[in-house]
């Protein structure tokens, strides 16, 4: 009884009330209300056509509601941690560092400020200058009035990261960071995907090469439009439709525009039922929609155990930057078609890309917040990112018609769509477009040896970018 009226007589009411208000997201978000508001309406609307449309609710639903969980106000410090400033000086060789939180430039008291006492006790004078800014002009801010600050010294150095309580998204996002989970999802398509009728109809390889027109167009249109090179070969890859390819060279090239990328990327691909059929019936007539094409002649266990691995050596020697990517995916169809190890290709193609995908989306959804997605510059890029996708549909509907012509008919150009390496969705959709014009038209298998051309063709385009670029 005594330790409950002394804990009673101990308990300051007005400061628990105060510390329980600065925790609310009013006080800790890094930005702007309305701007929160507006990203987690977005993300309804992603969740609505996962779940109301049913556009690929694999991908969208994931990330509909990683942007939505990022953008309540205050759920960044939790997720992803405290960000903040590090700010490192040096004085006749002697380095001091000093860690501010944006806690602090969001009003709160920092009690125990250390490390660069010039710096601390400006941090200390200015708090209410920077409320209401986001954290772009915060940064700028700060380093503006550091060098105003210390004029005398020789080596400033401003850095905006995490500076403690690292969140589980901080932790997840790692194998983006890392690259380990766009090779992994390579894994499980190869252990789910069938070469065969790439292997049967070997002609379908141009037109998967030729899907890949969309990454080189967007790749110059970016860089004319004043992308530097590195940027917009990461703009471009989205005409791949591959978000995996896609999160794996921006990382390496242009790791600050992976939020607008990834998103536009995996967004794309989600609303591929939307996207390409227009462009596919605008550029093939009705007579060539309705051709139907001859049944594909049965490919070998032999062929198909030989195709990974020779695929890997030949691509491999020319073009070693592809191989964490085609490596992975040849790895995948190589234990599906050997039929000696069922239990890892099951794992592969069901867990492993359940449990990363889910992991994948989340964290590309997350990456999505108020303050970098409400910008001129990632609006550009998810609206070139419309262009790279619709020029690479075209490419291989433009070598299709080609092909149509040169065998005269015998090839339905539509699956030439199926280019791009959005598995099976395109194959998928030049089928469904096929049977609008005639009932009597397969075109699954057909479509499904550009389809798969497109996966390796994405990975082949991405090694040719990390190549120029000397990654």
């Amino acid at each position: 009884m005594f330790n409950i009226i002394t804990t009673l007589q101990s308990f300051d009411m007005v400061k628990s009330l105060q510390n329980l208000w600065r925790s609310t997201g009013f006080v800790t978000s890094l930005t702007p209300i309305w701007q929160n508001l507006i990203m987690m309406a977005i993300a309804c609307i992603l969740i609505y056509l996962a779940v109301a449309k049913e556009f690929e609710p694999n991908l969208l639903l994931a990330i509909g509601f990683g942007m939505f969980i990022i953008n309540i106000p205050g759920a960044y410090n939790i997720l992803y941690g405290t960000y903040g400033y590090t700010f490192t000086t040096m004085v006749d060789g002697v380095s001091e560092t000093l860690k501010i939180g944006d806690q602090l430039l969001k009003g709160l008291t920092v009690s125990d400020l250390t490390g660069i006492p010039e710096i601390a006790e400006w941090l200390k004078a200015n708090v209410s200058n920077f409320d209401g800014m986001d954290m772009v002009h915060k940064v700028e801010a700060i380093e503006s009035a550091v060098h105003a600050l210390l004029p005398e010294v020789s080596n400033i150095s401003v850095a905006h990261e995490v500076v403690q309580d690292q969140g589980l998204f901080f932790y997840l996002y790692k194998g983006v960071e890392w690259v380990i989970y766009p090779p992994l999802i390579f894994l499980g398509i190869g252990a789910m995907t069938d070469f065969g009728p790439l292997i049967a109809n070997p002609k379908s390889l141009i037109m998967g090469a030729a899907a890949q027109l969309g990454i080189f167009v967007t790749f110059i249109i970016a860089i004319n439009i004043g992308f530097t090179g590195e940027e917009g070969a990461a703009i471009g890859i989205i005409g791949g439709a591959d978000g995996p390819t896609a999160i794996y060279v921006t990382v390496k090239l242009a790791a600050h525009l992976l939020p607008a990328i990834s998103v536009a990327a995996y967004s794309y691909m989600a609303l591929i039922k939307v996207i390409q059929p227009p462009i596919m019936k605008l550029l093939t007539t009705k007579k060539e929609r309705g051709i139907v094409m001859e049944q594909l002649r049965p490919v070998s266990k032999t062929e198909k155990v030989i195709f990974p691995i020779a695929v890997t050596g030949i691509v491999g020697i020319v073009l070693p930057s592809a191989i964490p990517l085609l490596g992975m995916l040849m790895l995948g169809n190589l234990m599906k078609e050997s039929g000696v190890v069922p239990r890892l290709t099951n794992t592969a193609k069901n867990e492993l890309i359940n449990i990363i995908t889910i992991l994948l989306g989340v964290i590309v959804g997350s990456k999505a917040t108020a303050d970098v997605f409400l910008k001129l510059e990632t609006l550009l890029i998810i609206l070139i990112g419309v262009f790279a996708f619709a020029f690479g549909t075209a490419g291989g509907l433009l070598i299709g018609k080609i092909m149509s012509k040169l065998s005269k008919g015998k090839i339905n150009p539509l699956i030439g769509s199926a280019g791009v390496s959005a598995v099976p969705m395109a194959a998928r959709i030049s089928h469904m477009v096929g049977q609008e014009e005639n009932p009597n038209n397969y075109l699954l298998m057909h479509a499904m040896g550009p389809n798969v051309a497109g996966v390796i063709g994405s990975a082949v385009a991405a090694g040719v970018l990390l190549a120029i670029f000397g990654v």
